[in-house]
């Protein structure tokens, strides 16, 4: 599982720093999350390739969080993109960019499809053979979504040698890893245990974007491998969270460490902040393990 930080800041685009985007690896998907102003640039810049994205997850309607989404579809459009995109998000989020595009006599070559969200409960939105997509209703100032990736199990790990002692046919090694047993031609059970060991563990991203502090999320990232958690604000400016609809970096580390998750991500900081290091101080006196995140990081669980 990689995780390309495109952009992490809240509000505005500075020539040195980029509202909110990244794009996840997981389980040979590409997933883009969130598509302020300058996406296209930070995935040409991480040298991440455009046909492969597939799928464009958007929390909210505020326009750090989508404004780059239309150029996007558009320089798609100019590559002579082919492969269907999917976006998933807020409902108006289709009027928004179908309204671009007619008025621009700009319609796309590739189909576009639009699964518009209304939901306030917890839904699965994408789900294939290796990964399953959830929402995660956040408390924001308008209707938002965070977003829960979580990969399948795997096939069970064939032990070669155990099956060649048995003479098992070949024929039978799929049945295996998907974890049936095997009956010899003698009648003999073969227990799927000897014959095989556990997939690699499965990984889990909890995408939390903007958000009051709200406990009711717990149940649903509770032990995730990775959780990224808004923190716009220190605690010297926590009395904005609430008006604001957003958190500070305390909170987050409150919402990890009751979620039991693995490992904590910071991001969407205030500009008014100089130095981000503050976040993860903050943030370790509550929540051990804190990575904060910064625009061209990559990181690899």
């Amino acid at each position: 599982m990689k995780l390309t930080i495109l952009g992490c800041y809240s509000a505005t685009p500075r020539t040195f720093t980029n509202p909110t985007s990244q794009v996840l690896e997981i389980n040979n998907h590409i997933f883009l999350i969130d598509c302020g102003e300058g996406t296209q640039v930070e995935l040409r810049r991480n040298k991440i390739k455009f046909s492969r994205i597939k799928h464009v997850f958007v929390s909210h309607l505020h326009g750090d969080h989508f404004f780059g989404l239309i150029g996007l579809v558009s320089t798609f459009r100019l590559l002579g993109r082919d492969t269907p995109l999917h976006i998933h998000g807020p409902k108006g989020l289709k009027e928004v960019v179908t309204l671009q595009l007619k008025l621009s006599n700009s319609w796309t070559d590739y189909p576009l499809h639009f699964h518009e969200l209304t939901n306030t409960e917890s839904e699965v939105i994408f789900e294939d053979e290796k990964v399953v997509v959830k929402t995660i209703p956040l408390q924001h100032r308008v209707y938002c979504n965070g977003f829960l990736f979580q990969e399948k199990p795997g096939d069970r790990k064939l032990l070669m040698g155990k099956v060649q002692n048995y003479n098992i046919d070949i024929a039978y090694y799929r049945a295996i890893k998907k974890g049936k047993d095997v009956v010899l031609d003698n009648g003999t059970v073969v227990p799927n245990q000897e014959l095989t060991d556990d997939p690699k563990p499965v990984k889990s991203y909890a995408y939390c974007s903007d958000t009051r502090y709200d406990e009711k999320k717990v149940p649903l990232i509770e032990g995730v491998t990775v959780l990224y958690h808004e923190s716009t604000f220190l605690e010297s400016h926590k009395h904005l969270c609430k008006k604001t609809g957003h958190s500070s970096a305390a909170e987050a580390a409150t919402i990890a460490k009751k979620a039991k998750v693995e490992t904590l991500l910071l991001g969407h900081y205030s500009t008014r902040y100089e130095n981000i290091e503050l976040f993860r101080e903050e943030a370790k006196t509550i929540f051990s393990n804190v990575e904060i995140t910064d625009d061209g990081k990559v990181f690899d669980f």
